[in-house]
């Protein structure tokens, strides 16, 4: 990747083309914005991203991020039912809603043998660790072929304990992802959610 020929420039280019969704010309528009800022602001932006990444870590109960030792979803939230999601981010969308009362459990990934990932690859044991005085599981995996599968797999692990699984509701279309999926809709589909 080129921005000029100004050797600092392309390598902070080149880190930029690293996030999801920033391809070759952002990379070079956020360079050239960093390049703009004064040095405080610049400082500060760096700053900034150290800070997350020294202070924000996963919950050891749930899997979602956090800047303390347990998140406040887990520390204050009514622990009998458990809202089953692939990616930490998808807690923030869910959250967004305002409606769901429960905690999250944050798998950090889908079942997906043909790229090698199994039970053992995703955080399905500590889901099961966490089901004592459960009374509901809500599988708000996305609505593709990984998370599907995902869903009917903890199902037919969970439905033997006694506890009731459900899956939330269509609204969120097949192959999407559910970071995507405005509040009303995420709203719609947590109320209406099925068994599973």
């Amino acid at each position: 990747m080129s921005v000029g020929n100004i050797e600092a420039l392309d390598r902070l280019a080149a880190q930029f083309t690293k996030l999801p969704g920033v391809g070759a010309k952002t990379a070079k528009r956020f360079a050239y914005k960093v390049i703009n800022m004064s040095e405080s602001e610049a400082e500060e932006f760096a700053a900034a991203i150290l800070e997350t990444k020294k202070t924000v870590h996963f919950c050891p109960v749930c899997g979602a991020y956090t800047d303390k030792e347990i998140c406040d979803i887990c520390a204050t939230r009514d622990k009998s039912v458990i809202c089953v999601v692939k990616e930490p981010k998808d807690v923030d969308a869910l959250e967004k809603i305002k409606d769901f009362k429960g905690v999250y459990h944050v798998l950090h990934g889908t079942l997906n043998p043909l790229a090698g990932i199994g039970p053992d690859d995703i955080r399905i044991k500590e889901l099961l660790a966490r089901l004592d005085g459960v009374k509901e599981v809500i599988m708000a995996t996305n609505p593709d072929v990984e998370g599907e599968a995902t869903a009917v797999y903890i199902a037919r692990l969970i439905k033997p304990m006694g506890i009731k699984v459900t899956k939330i509701a269509s609204g969120i279309s097949i192959g999407s992802d559910i970071e995507y999926a405005d509040e009303v809709t995420l709203s719609r589909a947590l109320q209406d959610r099925k068994p599973l």
